[in-house]
């Protein structure tokens, strides 16, 4: 069993290297499978998400089935050409600039919260780092989960 049928790893630069024993190449298909598994089971949540087509594409043919009262903020970005420049660099540097979370506080609030389930290392080790400083300098007086102190930390307020 070879992993993509043509004996070629191109995706696994080291396993060129290797032994190419027909049971070695199993053993690591197996893995392989039981690696996909894991994956699998461990996102389901993110997998099932129905991410609206307008996250990904405000300037395509929208679909507002859910969103019935965003219809006209979904309108304006899509006739703006500026933004349509703007969004080439990407959906994500798309939502995150100011300009947009002004003009289109609904569509960005709607972004943001499917923006917040997608896991993300940087946020993780935010709140460990937020949670550690926390404990460190205020163990005696501090209740973290009674208070709002974690999520004050970790949110960003402007001035």
């Amino acid at each position: 069993m070879v992993l993509d049928g043509r004996g070629e790893y191109k995706h696994f630069p080291r396993l060129s290297t290797v032994s190419t024993k027909q049971e070695d190449l199993l053993t690591y298909f197996k893995q392989l499978e039981v690696l996909h598994v894991d994956f699998m089971e461990r996102f389901q949540d993110i997998l099932n998400i129905n991410v609206l087509s307008w996250v990904l594409d405000p300037f395509a043919n929208a679909d507002t089935e859910d969103s019935s009262n965003l219809k006209e903020e979904l309108v304006e970005p899509a006739i703006n050409e500026q933004l349509k420049v703007k969004f080439k660099n990407g959906t994500q540097e798309f939502w995150l600039q100011k300009l947009i979370s002004v003009l289109y506080s609904g569509l960005c609030a709607v972004v943001l919260k499917f923006s917040i389930v997608f896991p993300s290392s940087y946020l993780a080790e935010r709140v460990f780092s937020a949670v550690a400083n926390l404990l460190s300098k205020k163990r005696n007086r501090l209740h973290i989960t009674e208070h709002g102190d974690l999520q004050l930390m970790l949110t960003q307020l402007e001035h």
